[in-house]
């Protein structure tokens, strides 16, 4: 099955999270490669799904102001479309 740019990096990236249980029992979630992409919550399970929802946001803010997105593992989303239909959406 062919995976989008897109998704391959975001599964990718949240392969390399690092997730602490903190003294009152919540969790906190940051990818390192990432800077500033954090998240907690209540469960791990909850802390997953908010660290994926900050990394998205942070992808996308990224790539509407032209910051430098880290190279994970070969998925460089700071290229050109090659497609010219791609680059009109």
């Amino acid at each position: 099955m062919l995976k989008s740019i897109l998704t391959g990096y975001i599964e990718t990236v949240l392969s390399l999270a690092e997730y602490d249980k903190l003294e009152d029992g919540t969790f906190s979630g940051r990818i390192p490669q990432c800077k500033g992409v954090i998240a907690f919550g209540d469960t791990l399970r909850e802390c997953e799904h908010e660290l994926q929802s900050t990394l998205e946001d942070w992808i996308l803010v990224g790539l509407k102001f032209g910051h430098h997105l880290p190279v994970i593992e070969g998925y460089d989303l700071n290229k050109e479309p090659a497609d010219a239909s791609m680059a009109s959406m």
